[in-house]
């Protein structure tokens, strides 16, 4: 398959893309990718399937989580073949992107999935053959290919054009128009009166304009996806760019405003807060891409974490609409080490647009000293298949925050809530030398207990946490601190000075709670990335009545106090 006599005669008479910018080219070079990819196997959720290079589409035994199929389908791994034929001129690599793309186009009817993966498929499809025909082994595609591949994608263009997601919220329309550009820059013959260019230029303004909230943060709430749209938006600002596009006054400010939440949602080791929805990930192409655009030194210096660029001004920050809050020892520019600083954040807003919200009011995330200490486990899944685990990983008691007789904030439902939704106020925070205090309120449909919690960062190092809880009858109320992966096996309970506490790896909860607090440690999950789950321990204080008082002091501790167990002291 592939040999030089299925080529082209003459490779410079065939079609080629035009070479679009891709933001994700350093996301996906993965050699171990493409060489699985190349033997037939292919990886996603933490699952392997041995389908071959030229694949029954239509008909191969898939797991039976359909988010497994819709990766397959997008086409991603095409990006980690692209790079090792670029690094290698190993002609495998391409024959194998050949013989997948080939394959799809003869057995799958474009339509037969939905608009977002078709378009993810097409942008992909693009970025690869861009990539593939920038090395100088490049001889061309096996004779006919390059005019399927295009006949398809003016397929799938039409596709995704008349199927467009109707939000302008939904991270699933701006990954679609944002395709939809890529690819009419690509390849102007699909083009060719520019009409596809300037649609998508003035869609993506309104989907910054509408789609994120007044403070810069996308309306579904999810820090996950919140940086994969800003990811689009940034790379359509480089396109715009390198092919002298103007777009529209007011796209720089907005989409300044968006980078300045990935800025801050970044926590010291460079990785981005599983919180509604998402993984435990990191962006340094998006942050570092925006700095050089919009002349963002400090976005630079977050990329880099402290490497190049200026500190940022703030170590706090608020984001009140979508109700998140963080505040921060510093950068790393005082003589202190960027990866020990201590970092926060506060979840005290609506759950977002569309289905990704979880049900974690106040919920909280705390890292100090190098590693992550009390952790939101994440979304493992968006399967309802038994024993659930969306549920799970959706609801309340998953979350660092107190659960009320056991039930969820709002009322489980599966995808957008219903009309009974917990309500989050902030109530404002205040600074005083050597102390920062955040306060929020939590009401549920659910019951009548009313939560509000006040959090103290005390010299830039510890945190005190009270929570309260008032209702006109009793309840059981479990306050929960999800600890890390790192801490299952590790956490002992002891008591100290007439106080109950847990110690585990970099960490020590201090329980100033009443002696009808009871404390336990129980096993929980946490999931780092779809499809894969973890052990690890949930400390939790539960006592009945219709009020209840919980203090909690979070001590990190420091390297000199864990010895080697902090990575890098």
């Amino acid at each position: 398959m592939g040999g030089t006599s299925n080529r082209s005669a003459n490779a410079s008479h065939q079609i080629l893309p035009r070479p679009v910018y891709c933001i994700t080219q350093d996301v996906h070079n993965d050699r171990s990718v493409a060489e699985a990819v190349r033997a037939g196997r292919f990886t996603h959720a933490g699952i392997t399937r041995e389908l071959g290079t030229e694949p029954d589409w239509l008909g191969a035994d898939l797991p039976p989580d359909d988010e497994w199929r819709i990766e397959w389908n997008k086409f991603y791994y095409g990006l980690d073949l692209a790079h090792a034929f670029v690094e290698t001129g190993d002609p495998s690599f391409l024959n194998t992107w050949e013989g997948l793309v080939g394959s799809w186009i003869r057995q799958v009817p474009v339509g037969s999935d939905a608009s977002d993966v078709a378009a993810r498929r097409m942008q992909n499809w693009t970025y690869a053959w861009v990539r593939l025909a920038s090395s100088p082994a490049f001889p061309g595609l096996k004779r006919g290919l390059d005019v399927s591949v295009l006949a398809s994608m003016s397929e799938h263009v039409e596709f995704v054009r008349h199927g467009l997601t109707p939000e302008p919220f939904r991270n699933h329309r701006i990954l679609e128009i944002y395709a939809l550009f890529v690819v009419a820059l690509a390849f102007p013959s699909l083009d060719p009166d520019s009409e596809l260019v300037d649609f998508t230029i003035s869609e993506l303004h309104t989907i910054l304009t509408e789609g994120f909230r007044s403070d810069g943060v996308h309306r579904e709430n999810s820090t996950h996806y919140h940086l994969v749209a800003l990811r689009s938006l940034v790379g359509a600002r480089e396109n715009a760019r390198r092919f002298s596009l103007s777009l529209p006054d007011g796209f720089d400010p907005l989409l300044e405003r968006a980078c300045e939440f990935a800025l801050h949602c970044h926590r010291p080791d460079g990785l981005v807060p599983a919180l509604s929805d998402a993984d435990v990930a990191s962006y340094p192409e998006v942050l570092r891409l925006a700095g050089s655009l919009l002349d963002r030194s400090d976005f630079i210096y977050v990329a880099t974490r402290g490497a190049d660029g200026r500190p940022p001004s703030n170590n706090s920050a608020s984001f009140p609409d979508a109700g998140y809050f963080f505040h921060r020892s510093g950068w790393g520019d005082e003589g202190g080490r960027y990866s020990h600083e201590r970092f926060l954040v506060f979840d005290c807003g609506p759950l977002g647009d569309g289905g990704h919200g979880h049900y974690d009011l106040l919920n909280m995330e705390v890292f100090a000293y190098g590693r992550p200490l009390i952790v939101d486990p994440g979304r493992y899944t968006y399967s309802e298949d038994g024993p659930n685990m969306r549920r799970w990983f959706k609801g309340t008691p998953a979350h660092n925050t107190v659960c009320v007789d056991g039930l969820d904030q709002t009322p489980y439902r599966r995808g957008r809530p219903g009309s009974q939704t917990a309500t989050g106020t902030f109530l404002g925070r205040w600074g005083v030398p050597g102390v920062e205090v955040l306060l929020g309120r939590a009401e549920s449909p659910c019951y009548d207990a009313v939560h509000t919690r006040r959090i103290l960062f005390v010299t830039g190092d510890c945190w005190v946490v009270e929570d309260q809880l008032s209702a006109p009858s009793e309840h059981r109320y479990d306050l929960r601190w999800h600890l890390s992966p790192e801490a299952w096996g590790r956490t002992d309970l002891v008591a100290a000075g007439g106080n109950q506490v847990v110690v585990s790896p970099g960490l020590a909860l201090v329980f100033l709670s009443p002696a009808s607090v009871s404390v336990s440690v129980e096993a929980g999950w946490v999931s780092p990335r779809y499809g894969t789950k973890m052990r690890a321990p949930v400390v939790s204080a539960s006592t009945t009545g219709p009020d209840a008082r919980f203090i909690t002091l979070i001590a990190p501790l420091r390297p000199s106090l864990v010895h080697s167990e902090v990575e890098g002291s």
